[in-house]
């Protein structure tokens, strides 16, 4: 270690150049394409909890008397959930076809869905439906909605049971 007032001020000179040359190389370094040029990115993100697997049923005196005391509720509502079934089209082709379970110990939470799908500019159709109860065949919600994506644009597909559908941003 030198007491050399001058050599310490030229070393500290240089190792400050080093290091502000380093961070010039990094931040002009590669560039990143999050997206390829001429694709939009469609996404779809909500939370739903599906239907209950069975409908509730009223317990009969003799069911009533089965259970414990503190067990005798008149009804029997299970709390596990359906699967949730999404498809996503656009132009009439299935793009992403997703299949979700309820979470939770009990199968009795809702789902919560986020799926980025990436597209090619242009004016197309998305069909988006949803089916949320394992009783049924049919797709219960089913919305469409025509767009002309330009390059980088965020289609943002949501859902409201108050709406009763599909909200497309």
């Amino acid at each position: 270690m030198t007491n050399n007032p001058a050599v310490r001020y030229l070393l500290q000179a240089v190792n400050l150049f080093l290091f502000m040359a380093l961070i010039a190389a990094f931040s002009s370094g590669p560039t990143v394409r999050q997206l390829e040029e001429g694709m939009a990115v469609v996404t779809l993100a909500f939370g739903h909890a599906g239907q209950p697997v069975r409908a509730c049923h009223k317990r009969t005196p003799e069911e009533l008397a089965a259970l414990a005391p503190n067990m005798r509720a008149p009804m029997d509502c299970p709390r596990e959930r359906s699967t949730l079934r999404v498809e996503l089209f656009m132009d009439g082709k299935l793009i992403h076809d997703l299949t979700a379970p309820p979470p939770g110990a009990f199968k009795d939470q809702g789902v919560d869905i986020y799926e980025n799908v990436t597209v090619p500019i242009g004016r197309h159709t998305f069909t988006v439906r949803m089916k949320d109860n394992d009783q049924s065949e049919d797709f219960i919600y089913s919305n469409d909605y025509s767009v002309n994506l330009a390059a980088a644009q965020l289609l943002f597909i949501d859902f409201s049971q108050q709406e009763n559908g599909f909200i497309f941003n």
